[in-house]
C-alpha cells in the first residue's frame, strides 16, 4: 500500500461517499476534496466538508496508519494546526490537537470496493514488467490514449520551455541568442550536443550579428572557439581560417577554455563535427534574422526550405581538414531538420508564444503530427504493445510517459493507470 494511492482515493472519491462516517460515527459530507498539495505541509488544502452537523473548511492529511501522525512529527508542526480531518487507510490511534481534541478521523479501508483494491494490487505487482501496465496496454481505449498523449506532449513543451527561459534570463531576453544555443547544440547532436552548446555559450551572439555577412568568418570563428584551428595542416582553407581567427580572438578577446573537447569517434561522416559546424556557419551567413523566420513558418515544407543548406565548398571533396573524400553536395536532410523541429524550433516557438501571451496549439499540433514518428527502443516497445505512434507528437509524449510516469510509478497520476483502477 502506498500513500500515493489514498491520495488518488480521496482526490477522486473512489469510494463509497454516501455513507463514510469518521471513527467516531460522526457522518461525513465533502463538498471539496481540497487542493493537492506536493510540497511540504499537509496533502490537501481548503477542504470544505460537513462533519456531524459542523461545516468545517481546512486542510486534509493522509496516512496509512493514524499512528504515523506521530511518526512523523505532525503534533510539533504548527503547519498541521488546522487539519480538518485525517484521513488513513487504518486506524490504530486517536490523534490530538493542542487544545486535546481530537481531530476527525476517516478510516478507508471499509469503504473502497474490493475491485478498486484489487486493480491497484494487479497494476503494482511485482513482476519483471517493462511497465507496469503492459499487459493491459493493449486493451486501453484509442481515444483515451489519444488524449493522453496530447497531454503528455503539453507537458514535456512545458518543461522544455523551462530551460528555454533559462537561457533566455542569461541572454537577456534576447531570442536570437537563445535560438542560437538551442541551434548549436542540435547540429551536435548526442554526441556533439554539449559540446557545441560550449562553443555557442563562449561567443556573445553579437559577434555573430557582427560576422555574418562572410562564411569564412564565421566558421573560423566556430572552428576556432571548437580548438580545431590548433594544427599544422597545410591546405590553404585552413591557412585562412587560422589568420582570420586570429585576428577575430584578439578583436573580441576570445577564450574557449571551458569548451567541451569535439568527438569524431563512432559518428557517420555525415555528422562529423566538422561538417555539422559548417552547415551551422552557412545557416547563419544565409539568414541574418532566422528567429524572425522561424516564427514566421507553420508549416513542415516551410521549414524545410528553411534549412535547406549545405557546407562551404571546401567540405563538399571533405570530411576532415587533412584528407579529401568523394565529392557531394552534404546537405541538411529532411530526417535531420525534423530533429531540429521536434528539439529545439518547435519547444521555442512555443515558448515564444507563452512569452507574447499567445496561445499556438493548434498549430503546434498540426506541425509536430506533420512530422514522422521517432524511431528507438522506447517507441519500439509501446508500438509491440499496442500501435500508438504514428507521429512526432505521439513519439514525443510517450517519451514523456516512459520517463516521468511508468519509471517512477506514477501511474496514479497517468490517465491509463487510473483508467486501469476504474476498470471492471
Amino acid at each position: 500500500m502506498q500513500e500515493d494511492f489514498l491520495h488518488y482515493i480521496w482526490k477522486y472519491k473512489k469510494l463509497d461517499i454516501s455513507k463514510i462516517k469518521t471513527t467516531h460515527g460522526d457522518a461525513i459530507s465533502i463538498r471539496s476534496v481540497g487542493q493537492h498539495n506536493f510540497n511540504a505541509g499537509p496533502d490537501f488544502f481548503n477542504a470544505k466538508l460537513k462533519i456531524g452537523d459542523q461545516l468545517w473548511a481546512g486542510n486534509v492529511e493522509i496516512h496509512i496508519n493514524s499512528s504515523d501522525w506521530y511518526l512523523h512529527n505532525h503534533e510539533l508542526d504548527k503547519t498541521y494546526d488546522n487539519v480538518i480531518l485525517h484521513v488513513v487507510w487504518e486506524h490504530d490511534t486517536d490523534v490530538f490537537r493542542k487544545d486535546n481534541s481530537v481531530i476527525p478521523t476517516l478510516e478507508l479501508k471499509p469503504y473502497v470496493s474490493k475491485l478498486t483494491l484489487n486493480n491497484y494490487e494487479k497494476l503494482f505487482s511485482k513482476s519483471d514488467k517493462w511497465i507496469n501496465c503492459e499487459h493491459d496496454f493493449p486493451s486501453i481505449n484509442n481515444f483515451k490514449i489519444k488524449n493522453w498523449l496530447e497531454r503528455l506532449y503539453f507537458e514535456r513543451l512545458e518543461r522544455k520551455s523551462e530551460d528555454i527561459n533559462r537561457l533566455l534570463a542569461f541572454s537577456k531576453n534576447d531570442w536570437e541568442a537563445v535560438l542560437f544555443k538551442m541551434m548549436a547544440k542540435n547540429f551536435g547532436l548526442k554526441v556533439n550536443g554539449d559540446a557545441f552548446l560550449s562553443i555557442s555559450e563562449s561567443i556573445d551572439f553579437s559577434i555573430i550579428r557582427k560576422s555574418q555577412s562572410e562564411l569564412i568568418i564565421l566558421e573560423a570563428l566556430f572552428y576556432g572557439q571548437a580548438g580545431m584551428l590548433e594544427e599544422d595542416i597545410q591546405n590553404p582553407y585552413y591557412f585562412e581560417l587560422q589568420k582570420e581567427y586570429k585576428f577575430l580572438k584578439q578583436k573580441f578577446s576570445l577564450k574557449n577554455e571551458s569548451v567541451a573537447t569535439v568527438q569524431f569517434f563512432r559518428l557517420r561522416p555525415s555528422n562529423f563535427p566538422t561538417i555539422r559546424l559548417s552547415q551551422l556557419a552557412t545557416l547563419y551567413h544565409e539568414n541574418q534574422n532566422l528567429f524572425s523566420k522561424i516564427i514566421e513558418i507553420n508549416t513542415l515544407e516551410g521549414f524545410y526550405d528553411l534549412f535547406s543548406v549545405s557546407t562551404s565548398p571546401f567540405w563538399e571533396s571533405h570530411y576532415t581538414f587533412n584528407k579529401s573524400s568523394k565529392t557531394t553536395k552534404k546537405v541538411l536532410t529532411k530526417a535531420f531538420v525534423d530533429l531540429l523541429l521536434i528539439n529545439a524550433i518547435i519547444p521555442l516557438k512555443f515558448s515564444y508564444a507563452k512569452f507574447q501571451g499567445h496561445n499556438i496549439e493548434e498549430s503546434i499540433i498540426s506541425l509536430i503530427e506533420s512530422i514522422s514518428s521517432e524511431k528507438n527502443s522506447i517507441i519500439e516497445k509501446f508500438n509491440s504493445l499496442k500501435p500508438v505512434s504514428s507521429s512526432a507528437l505521439q513519439s514525443q509524449a510517450l517519451l514523456q510517459l516512459k520517463n516521468e510516469y511508468c519509471n517512477k510509478n506514477k501511474c496514479l497520476q497517468c490517465a491509463i493507470g487510473s483508467s486501469l483502477l476504474q476498470s471492471n
